[in-house]
């Protein structure tokens, strides 16, 4: 919109910053004040902004968008293509009867209020329902209501505020991470060769003394290192003088604003030395200081990336094409893409190819390498009636599956979901990093600006450089880096050893876990229920009465309703209608027109009475019961085993000075006899889904941090209530998404492994943290009197990050378990 009254006099455009050419006269009004503005797309996107109600990103921003564009683009009528169902295979996919969900990349991201602004303007839009961008990746989430808005209203949208959206491209997000990797390398290359130049020059003068160096030689001298150190001042150190700037204009101290005055306040006073021919030069510790800066950096990038790029790798193990069965067990197969393939398809998996979807086998015998889930590289051996993952790769011989999962349904992609969760969120513990940073930012001007100016009044020829010492000598960079750096490496590392990393707080919740509860069934236990009993009323029919309970179990998850399936065969299903699920309890349904119940003895007890004489107490083994209106019909007694690294597990928590209680739905004699073998004294038994959740509630009043580990989709309440979740991978997907972490295999292994690398990871973030204040409180005194000079500031405090980075990268290596010794 345009206004009548004077503007701003600001040369530069309001919104991208760029110049506004002589005679434009755009203008927007922001904050109650005319800003100018460059060109009619700048005016545009500012008008949106503003009528969006979104101005605060103008005042929450750190960084100016990317180079100037028109807001609405030129092939605006082609986004119209991005509604093809064909086109959409690749990116998005339905998340329910009424939603879609998909992935694009975002061009123009520089700062997190782009971030703020992207996600508040698209949930604004109408039928628009969730979105979530990542800044580290610029890759954005969007679910919409197809029936009330379209994915080209979606990007439009996106384009009105300056900004354009790609369906997202793994291979383009990992070009934009080699061009930072290129830049940033080339940026280290010529800060490294001008400080090796530079240290050439002034080592003749350390040895020698200028005394003894005649004063022609120490003039080419410094005009030579001046030559060599303003590609590193102007090139290499450029990011952090632009950085600077921008948080000066923003009015925020961030960790490039000393960085910024230190090399600055040194090249300049060294530069007039050199004009004048007068005072010290400290052109060596410039270019030392830059290129050391830089390491650690470039360091913390490729820390950063890796992480980053965990999600990607696990995307490229998915095959492009399949082969397909045209009509199986017709021997005539077709190579179809992975994204047509449908539930139900039976697929030929070749030796040594990756699996394109989650399947059973169906013919066949081989072993599948499945170290991308599990960790370990030891194959798995594959029969008929095994699940496969997608993913993995065929061993030895050739096999035939039947797929179940495809596409985004798979277990591999719910992992990816999950990686990426995880790596959006920022833990408490780094913002409280962050801030204490950036007061100690501030705290540190101010005694570098008291310290010049008392120096300036009694020593004016060492002011500049003891000034300059103060700032370069401090580490806010390693202050900064402690935390997240180790918190990334370590994600990574656990990640690689089996143990998934969903949400930002696992690491530091699971290191500080001091009571750890476990569910049982599919837990603690193999999870593989098998029928070993039958009773029942006298003259009935046993293969009937099982074809009844698995008929009320058919759509069940848990694994008591599974064995039940899995005992009756191949028998035909009576027909089972109104059927009712009670979590924890049982199945209701009405069969030949009876209402039936199966399910624990409480809740059959309930329809059917009092028990009668042919009924077993069960022991330790698990008891399903079948019964009518006044008639019990059945018991099945089913067994478990306790998985073979249950018990080294729980000793192993116990030796770490973790208690250790069990939380279970089953009958209270099935857990005592569980309980009595893995030498568990608080075991709970006959447990509803409300019990668990108010036993982990009793627990975290009386002090205890606590950390749940279960499996099905009765654990959800009880996962999300406890300080830090663990499910297992095998559990339901609820269950998954619920948790904090996720065991990506079968075994618990893992888990002791993944509590032993939190508790190193913090005790590496507080060793970082230690090393940062005991070097910043002895630096930053013996800096302020005049005993550290610029190029031996440029050391420490380089050295200082690197030695951070490097702490945190030993995080890489798993530590290894070691047996608690019995008695």
């Amino acid at each position: 919109m345009s206004e009548s009254r004077p503007v701003d006099k600001s040369p530069t455009c309001y919104h991208c910053g760029l110049p506004v050419a002589p005679g434009v006269d755009l203008h927007v009004l922001i904050d109650g004040s005319p800003r100018a503005m460059c060109c009619a797309g700048c005016e545009a996107v500012a008008q949106a902004i503003v009528a969006g109600g979104l101005v605060d990103y103008y005042r929450h921003r750190d960084a100016l968008p990317e180079a100037r564009r028109e807001a609405m683009p030129a092939e605006l009528k082609q986004l119209g293509l991005f509604d093809h169902a064909e086109f959409q295979k690749s990116f998005v996919r339905d998340v329910g009867a009424d939603e879609r969900e998909a992935d694009l990349i975002l061009e123009g991201i520089t700062c997190a209020a782009c971030v703020w602004l992207n996600e508040q303007h698209l949930a604004r839009q109408p039928g628009v329902t969730a979105v979530q961008v990542n800044y580290a990746t610029r890759r954005a989430r969007v679910r919409w209501d197809p029936a009330r808005t379209k994915l080209s209203q979606v990007l439009a949208a996106i384009g009105e505020i300056g900004y354009r959206a790609h369906p997202y491209d793994a291979q383009r997000s990992e070009q934009l991470a080699l061009k930072e990797r290129r830049v940033a390398l080339w940026r280290l290359l010529v800060a490294g060769f001008g400080m090796m130049q530079v240290m050439m020059y002034a080592y003749p003068v350390y040895v020698a003394g200028e005394g003894d160096i005649t004063p022609d030689a120490v003039f080419l001298m410094r005009w030579a290192s001046l030559a060599l150190t303003l590609p590193v001042v102007l090139y290499s150190a450029a990011p952090f003088f632009q950085r600077a700037w921008r948080d000066v204009k923003l009015r925020r101290l961030g960790m490039d604003v000393p960085v910024a005055l230190g090399v600055g306040a040194a090249f300049l006073a060294s530069l007039w030395a050199t004009i004048t021919h007068s005072g010290e030069v400290y052109f060596d510790s410039v270019t030392m200081f830059v290129f050391f800066l830089l390491c650690g950096r470039y360091l913390e990038m490729l820390a950063r990336q890796r992480a980053v790029r965990g999600a990607e790798e696990l995307g490229r193990v998915v095959p492009s094409f399949a082969a397909r069965f045209l009509a199986w067990p017709a021997s005539q197969t077709e190579d179809v893409p992975v994204l047509a393939l449908a539930a139900g398809d039976v697929l030929r998996i070749r030796p040594g190819e990756a699996i394109p979807a989650d399947g059973v086998v169906i013919e066949g015998q081989s072993e599948a390498d499945e170290s991308w889930l599990t960790g370990e590289s030891r194959a798995v051996s594959k029969r008929v009636g095994d699940r496969v993952a997608c993913g993995s790769v065929n061993g030895g011989g050739p096999l035939v599956i039947r797929a179940e999962h495809v596409g985004e349904e798979t277990r591999l992609a719910s992992i990816k979901r999950l990686m990426e969760r995880a790596a959006a969120e920022r833990p408490q513990i780094v913002e409280q990093a962050d801030r204490f940073a950036v007061r100690f930012v501030l705290v540190l001007i101010v005694l570098a600006c008291g310290t010049g100016l008392y120096w300036w009044l009694n020593d004016p020829a060492r002011a500049i450089w003891i000034f300059a010492s103060v700032l370069v000598v401090s580490c806010p960079c390693a202050l900064s880096l402690a935390t997240p750096v180790a918190l990334t490496v370590a994600t990574d590392a656990l990640a690689r050893a089996g143990l998934l990393v969903t949400r930002g707080h696992a690491i530091e919740s699971l290191a500080r876990a001091d009571l750890f509860a476990f569910d049982k069934t599919g837990t603690l236990t193999q999870g593989r229920l098998i029928l070993t009993e039958v009773r029942h009323a006298p003259g009935a029919d046993r293969a009937q009465l099982l074809a009844i309970a698995a008929a009320l179990e058919q759509a069940s998850e848990h694994l008591i309703g599974r064995a039940l399936i899995r005992a009756s065969g191949d028998t035909r299903l009576p027909l089972v209608t109104e059927l009712a699920s009670v979590p924890g309890r049982g199945v209701e349904g009405r069969c030949e027109g009876e209402t039936l119940r199966v399910g624990n003895y409480a809740y059959v007890a309930e329809l059917a009475g009092q028990s009668p004489a042919w009924m077993s107490s069960g022991g330790g083994s698990v008891s399903v019961y079948l019964g009518g209106s006044g008639a019990w019909l059945a018991q099945f007694i089913l067994a478990d085993t306790c998985r073979s690294e249950a018990a080294s597990l729980i000793a192993g928590l116990r030796s770490q000075g973790g208690q250790v209680a069990m939380l279970s739905g089953d009958a209270v004699e099935t857990v005592k006899a569980i309980a009595d073998e893995l030498k568990i004294d608080d075991a709970r038994g006959a447990l509803l889904p409300e019990d668990k959740h108010a036993a982990v509630r009793q627990w975290q009043e009386a002090g205890h941090t606590v950390a749940m580990v279960g499996d099905g989709i009765n654990d959800a309440p009880v996962l999300a209530q406890a300080h830090v979740s663990v499910a297992v991978g095998s559990g339901t997907e609820l269950a998954r998404t619920q948790a904090d972490l996720v065991l990506l295999g079968d075994s618990l292994e893992p888990l002791i492994r993944g509590r032993l690398a939190a508790i190193r990871t913090l005790a590496v973030i507080r060793q970082n943290l230690t090393w940062s204040f005991a070097y910043n409180v002895l630096a930053i005194p013996a800096a302020m009197g005049g005993w550290v000079t610029p190029w031996m500031a440029g050391i420490g405090m380089s050295a200082s990050s690197l030695l951070v980075v490097l702490n945190a990268l030993r995080l890489r290596r798993m530590p290894r378990v070691r047996q608690p010794r019995e008695g």
